[in-house]
C-alpha cells in the first residue's frame, strides 16, 4: 500500500451534514481496503476566490494508506458529491 494524502473543501453547511460527508469518505476508504492514518477537521476558512458563489468552505485534511484502486474509486465519488467544492489526492513519497 502507498500512502496518500486528501485534502477537500466542503460547502459552508450545517454541522451534521460536513460530520456525514467525512464519515462517508472515511467509509468508502476502509470499505476498499484502505486504512486511514489521520483526520485533520481545520475547520471555516475563508476562500482565496469564489467558488459556485460561496467565499467560505470547511477544509479537511486526510492521510491515508490504499492501493491506486481505493484512490480512483474516492476521486470518483468525490467528483460526484454535490457537498464538495474542491478536492486534491497526493501520492507521499516513501
Amino acid at each position: 500500500m502507498r500512502a496518500y494524502e486528501v485534502m477537500y473543501i466542503i460547502k459552508p453547511v450545517e454541522d451534521e451534514v460536513i460530520d456525514g460527508v467525512i464519515a462517508k469518505f472515511e467509509k468508502l476508504l476502509t470499505g476498499n481496503g484502505a486504512t486511514v492514518e489521520k483526520t485533520d477537521r481545520w475547520g471555516k476558512k475563508h476562500l482565496a476566490y469564489l467558488i459556485q458563489d460561496l467565499s467560505e468552505g470547511y477544509y479537511v485534511l486526510v492521510n491515508f494508506k490504499a492501493e491506486p484502486a481505493a484512490v480512483k474509486e474516492l476521486d470518483r465519488v468525490m467528483k460526484i458529491t454535490d457537498e464538495v467544492l474542491r478536492h486534491m489526492i497526493i501520492k507521499k513519497e516513501d
